[in-house]
């Protein structure tokens, strides 16, 4: 049966919805690769499903949702090569397994030419193809406008100042940063960019108008100027806590804008910003990211800061720029320096079930930290992130179990992008599939 005749329901589930599972049926069409309203497909279209899926439990979330990945499975996005493209496609292939199903492929600071001969293969698609696997919804351009006492590994020989609009397409490339058509944004999603740099002042706000998030990030910025930012359109913060200046309970800088009350300034409502947090125990000790979480958990996006190495055995291994980077178990390191921190090589399950741990949360809630909070970062809300009918059908079914210690563990058992299946876990307890003619409808 083709894709667009079938009708796919899953029973016997706990479907993600807001801040709970809840025991329901899922609807899928397989015509618009989207989640069905099935109690008016049954009453008012009188249509059946023609494949049941018997989940035995298991949770339905959302695809997962990482704003903050630089490659994977060996190849960096920050590398241009002859088989880009291809090279590209493969990470997003083998990215959906890890139940990622949308992201921002990330570049690192760059020369130019980088920005050119990369950014057009990043763009999020038009074309809505489930075999491609995970689908970039734009690119993540982090740096080169970042403060160079805050530059961790990027190179600071490419590091610019955001000195104007103009500067940013000059580096980047105007046609990049401007929507392709009233219905397609830009190739860029979201910039990097130090709040106290220069300019910034005037940058913040016309990316912001053109459906770039600014977000604040290897950067020096106090408390005042990150308000500022934020009053300006700085919605974002990359990666709380890495690259910028510590907080001090006398100048708790950028991170002091998480506890900072909603105030009213000519006219408008300031919000305190969404944050990156990488939950690996090696970027934020635990503790910090209990107390991160806890200061605005509404605001709190996951993400994983993957390296190329992210899927690859222990060793050595070239970066971006000719420098060496060494991967021994979960840190990443730039080899030659005392421990400085290259990046991650966890996925962002493992970052979800460090921070049900760390946070003491349910796995409801955690769950919104990879999948509601970054689509409304994204102003996509209403398309992913959510089961929510009209959206798109990303779905994760995932295993929820104990460790020896009584503690969650959660599995990735099977991916569903635009409502095909695309990813299976090979288990002995598998999960039942039954044609519609033998099962009988639940609704």
């Amino acid at each position: 049966m083709s894709y667009d005749q079938r009708i796919v329901k899953f029973t016997n589930c706990r479907l993600l919805l807001d801040d709970q599972l809840v025991w329901r049926d899922l609807w899928v069409s397989g015509a618009s690769g989207r989640i069905l309203n099935h109690q008016k497909e049954f009453f008012d279209q009188h249509a059946a499903p023609t494949e049941v899926h018997d989940l035995r439990g298991r949770i339905v979330s959302p695809g997962f949702v990482d704003v903050q990945l630089n490659g994977g499975f060996g190849f960096d996005f920050s590398v241009p090569s002859e088989h880009y493209g291809l090279d590209f496609k493969a990470v997003n292939r083998k990215l959906v397994e890890t139940g990622v199903t949308s992201y921002l492929p990330t570049l690192t600071s760059q020369k130019s030419e980088v920005y050119y001969k990369t950014l057009p293969f990043l763009a999020a698609p038009k074309d809505r193809v489930p075999e491609d696997g995970a689908e970039s919804l734009g690119a993540h351009c982090e740096g080169p406008f970042i403060n160079p006492l805050k530059n961790g590994i990027h190179k600071r020989a490419v590091l610019q100042k955001p000195t104007s609009i103009e500067a940013l397409e000059a580096c980047y490339g105007s046609e990049n940063m401007n929507p392709v058509a009233a219905d397609h944004p830009p190739t860029i999603k979201m910039v990097t960019i130090a709040t106290e740099l220069d300019e910034s002042h005037t940058v913040i706000p016309t990316l912001h108008s053109r459906g770039i998030v600014p977000s604040v990030g290897h950067s020096t910025a106090t408390y005042a100027q990150m308000c500022q930012a934020t009053d300006l359109g700085a919605t974002m913060i990359t990666h709380l806590f890495n690259a910028m200046s510590e907080p001090h309970h006398r100048t708790p800088g950028i991170f002091g804008v998480l506890g900072s009350q909603q105030e009213e300034k000519e006219g408008q409502t300031r919000r305190r910003p969404w944050f990156g947090l990488i939950a690996d125990g090696i970027h934020v000790h635990p503790s910090m990211v209990r107390v991160a979480y806890n200061a605005h958990p509404d605001g709190c996006i996951l993400v994983t800061d993957a390296m190329s190495v992210l899927g690859l055995p222990d060793g050595d291994y070239v970066w971006t720029n000719g420098e060496v980077i060494e991967k021994r178990g979960g840190k990443v390191t730039l080899k030659g320096t005392e421990g400085t921190i290259a990046g991650s090589c966890i996925t962002l399950l493992s970052c979800l079930t460090n921070l049900i741990h760390w946070a003491d949360l349910s796995i409801p809630i955690a769950l919104n930290t990879v999948t509601s909070t970054p689509a409304a970062m994204l102003g996509v809300g209403d398309v992913k992130g959510t089961l929510r009918a009209g959206a798109d059908a990303d779905l994760v079914i995932l295993g929820e179990g104990r460790d020896a210690r009584g503690a969650v563990t959660l599995s990735v058992d099977e991916v569903w992008k635009f409502g095909v299946r695309v990813y299976r876990r090979r288990v002995g307890d598998e999960i039942a599939t039954t044609k519609a003619a033998t099962a009988t409808a639940k609704l």
